[in-house]
């Protein structure tokens, strides 16, 4: 998971991790620094912690069930624009957690199903040859009439077979996705965000429309033949944009 927290929380927040949560300089996975103005020294951009020995718990299947949070603080600039700081502003908070990483065993038809289905990405399947994994990061969760959220998923798969590795070959992958995959995300998101289009999870033509389908249903009125329907629409809408990957 990533959190994003104020500057004046961020070195707080080390302090809590290592005194309440009893991490070590072990359970540290990272911390990344930039120097965004020369002379004035570098900033701590993020840091990682692994929280927890599930490997005590999991003896057949070492580390699946450990949590990583990684913290982020904007530290460029007041000059210089911040995704960060405008998403910390836009909700008028102190922490926002900004994505959640949720993990496949196979991420090659996870993807082909979600976008079969309507679903936006920022990125391709990327390679992280540090991690030995494949990932990919969703579009963020809000409609129209709304300011972006800041939330988003990453999806992952670990150890990916030959297969799957071959499968991919001849794609567009984006070489930032390496041993620098949470700078290279950042900037991603900088530009989303400098652009002023960032990208929803879902179109803002399919929301409306899954809006309109549900009209004034309550939840548990929502029935299996109205999920199928539904489900059959979104593939339908999603076929132009398929067709034209």
């Amino acid at each position: 998971m990533t959190l994003l927290l104020q500057p004046q929380l961020y070195p707080v927040a080390y302090v809590v991790f290592q005194v309440i949560f009893g991490c070590g300089p072990e359970n540290l996975i990272y911390e990344k620094r930039k120097e965004w103005t020369p002379g004035q020294g570098e900033q701590s951009m993020t840091f990682a912690m692994c929280i927890g020995d599930a490997e005590k718990l999991e003896a057949h299947e070492p580390g699946v069930q450990k949590t990583i949070v990684a913290v982020v603080q904007p530290t460029e600039p007041a000059t210089q624009t911040s995704h960060v700081r405008d998403m910390m502003k836009n909700l008028n908070a102190a922490a926002h957690w900004q994505h959640i990483a949720l993990r496949t065993p196979d991420l090659l038809a996870f993807h082909k199903h979600a976008l079969e289905r309507g679903m936006n990405f920022i990125t391709p399947i990327l390679k992280d040859e540090e991690d030995n994994l494949i990932q990919c990061f969703s579009g963020e969760w809000f409609f129209p009439g709304m300011q972006p959220s800041g939330m988003f998923f990453e999806f992952l798969q670990r150890n990916p077979t030959e297969a799957h590795l071959k499968a991919m070959e001849g794609q567009n992958r984006e070489l930032w996705f390496r041993d620098e995959t949470f700078l290279g995300l950042y900037g991603e998101k900088e530009r989303e965000y400098q652009s002023g289009k960032v990208t929803p999870f879902i179109s803002f033509e399919v929301f409306e429309k899954i809006q309109k389908e549900i009209g004034s249903k309550k939840l548990w009125e929502i029935s299996e033949a109205d999920i199928s329907r539904m489900e059959d629409m979104m593939i339908d809408m999603a076929k132009p944009k398929s067709a034209a990957r």
